[in-house]
């Protein structure tokens, strides 16, 4: 039996999922296998050669995937976000670092059975970060990717120790043994900051007080955010997330200097989102009830990234700024989906 080559796309039904299937099946270079505990649009699915309904806890599903294709690349996107990582921390563990583990492993074989290095990408996130209080916040500015790797959830925890996965994977794995592979993980790592898309519902992240403001202001309903007004952190519109992705895909392995890179777009307050969605929607019901809880993971996140690694190396530059972002992308589509 000959095995199909696919790009495999795990957690292929959140938002950013939904929108690298449409990329990847535009561009036509590679079959696109889909990967979710649930079934995705039926849209989405035309667009892949496969949509398998399972969990990447499941070594034997993994071991079946094997048997019939031959996965070029992976995308692993399957996670348990930080809202709701906080109340079941041990699962969110066992989904967000043993369902990588899985993954990774899973990564070697095909590469060992293709000949060459297969590429792994991994959103990582800003929940990395730990800065220790709002005044460190404020002094430390744009934070590098080596500055203040102190999480304070268990999904920053995980993200961050899927980094180090990842680069044991693809530099160190079996160092020891005498019949170690030549063939490796070709890990890369983006570190996302909070993610806007006009196309998904906001789906419980600590970010998701903007995407929340502008799908409350859409649908005529009142909205208490939250963060504070003054809370900053960066943000990104989906088509450049997409984007930076596919550019880390595609960068020869010999321009990265690293395995792990921050991306950056636009960083504004918590009260500039609001006006900005207010500007848009001016008869919304915008107020705040700041949760002290959520406002003390948002208070460790870095209020912008320094992003220079991924521009020198990779040519990463973001497409979309605040304004176009909320003019061009958000709200005119979001608007459109409650019309």
């Amino acid at each position: 039996m000959i095995r199909k080559p696919v790009l495999l796309i795990t957690g292929a039904g959140g938002e950013i999922g939904h929108g690298l299937i449409q990329r990847i099946a535009a561009e036509g270079t590679y079959g696109i296998l889909a990967l979710d505990l649930r079934p995705i649009e039926p849209e989405l699915t035309a667009m892949c050669e496969d949509m398998i309904v399972g969990n990447i806890l499941d070594t034997n599903l993994l071991e079946q995937i094997a048997s019939k294709y031959e996965v070029a690349g992976i995308f692993h996107l399957a996670a348990m976000l930080s809202t709701r990582g906080e109340f079941i921390p041990e699962v969110a563990h066992e989904v967000n670092v043993q369902g990588t583990l899985n993954l990774l492993k899973f990564a070697v074989g095909e590469s060992r059975n293709a000949g060459a290095n297969v590429k792994f990408l991994f959103p990582s996130s800003i929940a990395v970060y730990g800065l220790p209080s709002v005044a460190t916040k404020d002094a430390a500015g744009k934070v590098g990717e080596d500055q203040f790797l102190t999480p304070t959830t268990m999904y920053g925890v995980n993200k961050l120790a899927c980094e180090h996965l990842g680069r044991y994977y693809n530099f160190h794995y079996r160092q020891l043994a005498a019949d170690r592979d030549h063939f490796h993980v070709d890990f890369r790592s983006l570190r996302f900051p909070g993610l806007i898309s006009a196309f998904t519902v906001p789906s419980g992240g600590t970010s998701d007080y903007a995407p929340e403001m502008l799908h409350a202001a859409a649908k005529g309903e009142s909205y208490d955010c939250f963060a504070r007004p003054d809370t900053r952190i960066p943000f990104m519109a989906m088509p450049d997330a997409i984007d930076a992705l596919m550019n880390l895909f595609k960068a020869p392995a010999e321009s990265l200097s690293t395995n792990v890179y921050n991306v950056g777009s636009f960083a504004p307050s918590a009260d500039e989102v609001r006006a900005m969605t207010l500007e848009a929607f001016p008869n919304a019901q915008l107020g705040y009830e700041t949760d002290l809880k959520r406002q003390g993971i948002l208070d460790t996140w870095p209020a912008d990234v320094d992003d220079t690694l991924a521009r020198r190396d990779w040519g990463w530059a973001p497409a979309y700024d605040a304004e176009r972002s909320f003019s061009e992308y958000l709200i005119p589509n979001i608007a459109k989906r409650y019309q």
